[in-house]
Formats: C-alpha cells, structure tokens, sequence
C-alpha cells in the first residue's frame, strides 16, 4: 500500500521515526543482566536485510523464527514484531503471538498470517487492529526500517483473552517477565527519485 507513496513524502518523514528506545524490549523494565533469550532466523541474521519475501512486496508471509535458553520457570512465551522506525510517536506493531508453550522453540514460516497456517497460533492485534502478520511496508525513500522480532518469557498466569494489543503483551511482559530476546531485520524501499546510476556514483 505504502509503495504507491510519492518518494517526497518519505523524504519528508525521513527524520521522523518511533526510535529503538520505544520497543517493547526497551519498556519492559526486564533489567540488564537477566536471563537473554537468542532468537534466530534461517531467513535472516540479526541486524541483515530481511527478504523481500516476507514483506508487501513479496508473498508477505511472516518469516520462520528459532529461540533458545528459555528460563525453566517459565510459563508460557509471547513473540511482538515492532518497526522502530515507523514515523509514528511509538513502533508500529506488524504482529502479536500470544499464549506460546514454553516448550515451543520454533515459529513456522507463514505461521503468524492470519490465524496461523495451522490455525493453533494465538495472535494478537496489529497496529492496523487487524490479527495476524502485516507485511513490512516502508515509504519510498524514508531509509532502512528496524523490525524488531521480540520474544519473551512469562511466569504463570491468566491466559490471554480475545486479540490482545500491545498494551496487553506489556501489562503482562511488566508483571510476569522473566526474559527476553530480539532479532532485528532491515527492510528498506529505494528511492526511485534518484536513478540507480546516480545513486551508485554516489555511493562510490
């Protein structure tokens, strides 16, 4: 959708951006030295571009996540995908997994579309109040955006009800969490206002 955005305006936006300092991560008050959680993909490395199979240029399919060293405390997990440099006051939010067995070690490629592929997923609303997965959709020319893949792991409680929100992952991530863990994966449209030719000079 955004892809039909004249580059001016993501030119205009460019500095305009949620920032790293709003993610879930940042605002869970987990403290420095708590137990981490290694999340991976076979998709992508942390901090390397994400493919533009999993985004609305590709097939938008949600891409296939691994996590390790879940505290054996822990209850059950919850997975919150963020973009840190969406031009809004705080991340946008492109998935919610809730209610996720501690046990559980893996998401399947497509596994957060919808409902899940197999239809046992618990998700949770995106910034678009829509379940499932959103496809990252950056504005031409606003720069690389930051996707945050946030995973973490609560003590027992309740159940999630419903869709929940963002605001109800960090109630819960506040009260229960015991650790958490992030892989960042980079997606950026070009900026068609420059000619590659150009753009190649000048990156040389």
């Amino acid at each position: 959708m955004l892809e039909k955005l004249p580059d001016a305006v993501g030119h205009a936006l460019r500095d305009r951006r949620a920032g790293l300092d709003k993610l879930a991560s940042n605002l869970s008050g987990l403290r420095t030295g708590m137990a981490a959680i290694e999340v991976s993909s076979i998709a992508f490395a942390d901090h390397a571009p994400l493919p533009a199979r999993y985004t609305a240029d590709g097939e938008g399919l949600s891409p296939p996540m691994q996590w390790r060293g879940v505290p054996a405390a822990a209850a059950s997990l919850v997975l919150i995908v963020e973009d840190a440099d969406a031009p809004t006051p705080r991340p946008l939010v492109h998935a919610i997994a809730v209610d996720l067995p501690s046990s559980m070690g893996a998401l399947a490629e497509g596994a957060l579309n919808s409902t899940g592929a197999d239809g046992q997923v618990h998700v949770g609303r995106n910034s678009y109040l829509m379940s499932g997965w959103l496809p990252p959709d950056p504005p031409p020319g606003h720069g690389p955006h930051r996707y945050a893949f946030q995973v973490f792991a609560l003590l027992p409680g309740e159940a999630f009800s419903g869709k929940p929100g963002r605001d109800a992952v960090m109630e819960a991530v506040r009260e229960r969490g015991l650790a958490s863990g992030c892989l960042i994966g980079i997606y950026e449209r070009p900026d068609a206002s420059i000619p590659i030719a150009q753009g190649r000079a000048a990156v040389g």
